[in-house]
């Protein structure tokens, strides 16, 4: 007995989670989804006026940035913010770091340090550590998520369960009080929200242009203590609702009344 067509809702749902995973030819989607490909236009057009997707010759685009795209925005508040995060990180720990732009920097930072074992499902990250002998990489496998980059899938949450790390440092497209890290892809806030559980310490590294933005629909709950690490230097003025949390970058001193040691506000 074959299965029921989801309905135009959830199709849709479906289709820019494919668009997001590389897929984004109309044939090839309507041969994905079973549907016709004047319903795929029809679907693409909705999500383009949406600003999900960016519509192509015979397809569409996620508005997702690339991951050179997104190293470019902000360049020099992601190195601040990954300058302070390396400080935390001591001889001798083993570290988690989440695929993105800054946990990259973050990677760059640590990549002639001696006697760290860092764990990572990030290319960018990956690709800073490679050559370095004193950094004992863990590469987490998976499947690679474009565009960002990510290593993802249920083999990657299986080897998350084995490890205990000191620290655990997460990008963020977007932070929100209450809901929580913000993702491009369902799949990607699982992980997230896994690595999150998995160590010691929790950390988030986000610069202002992502505090309190929510462009997609998929959430990690911050559902334990953490630390913001951010180079917002009204933070607690302008986003008070992360004031009890928040460790600013390029500054010896923590908005609420912290030590500046990666202990938690809280």
């Amino acid at each position: 007995m074959s299965q029921p067509r989801p309905g135009t809702r959830d199709r849709r749902a479906m289709l820019l989670e494919a668009v997001r995973d590389g897929s984004g030819g109309i044939a090839e989607l309507a041969q994905e989804f079973g549907v016709s490909e004047s319903t795929i236009r029809r679907d693409l057009a909705s999500l383009a006026g949406a600003g999900h997707v960016v519509r192509t010759y015979g397809g569409a685009l996620d508005t997702e940035r690339s991951p050179r795209e997104k190293d470019q925005r902000h360049a020099a508040a992601k190195d601040a913010i990954a300058r302070e995060a390396a400080a935390l990180v001591e001889d001798g720990e083993v570290v988690l770091l989440d695929a993105g732009t800054t946990t990259g920097r973050l990677a760059r930072h640590l990549a002639h340090r001696d006697g760290l074992t860092v764990v990572t499902n990030g290319v960018n990250a990956i690709r800073e550590l490679a050559g370095f002998a004193g950094i004992d990489l863990i590469v987490l496998g998976g499947r690679l998520r474009h565009p960002n980059e990510a290593i993802l899938g249920e083999s990657v949450l299986a080897q998350l369960r084995h490890i205990s790390p000191d620290r655990v440092f997460l990008g963020a497209d977007g932070v929100v009080d209450g809901r929580g890290l913000c993702c491009p892809s369902l799949e990607q806030s699982v992980v997230k929200h896994a690595m999150l559980h998995a160590g010691g310490e929790a950390y988030v590294l986000a610069d202002h242009s992502k505090l309190d933005q929510a462009p997609f629909s998929y959430w990690a709950p911050l559902d334990r203590d953490y630390r913001l690490i951010t180079d917002e230097p009204r933070v607690d003025v302008t986003f008070p609702q992360f004031a009890e949390s928040v460790i600013l970058a390029g500054g010896s001193e923590t908005v609420g009344g912290a030590a500046h040691d990666g202990r938690r506000g809280h």
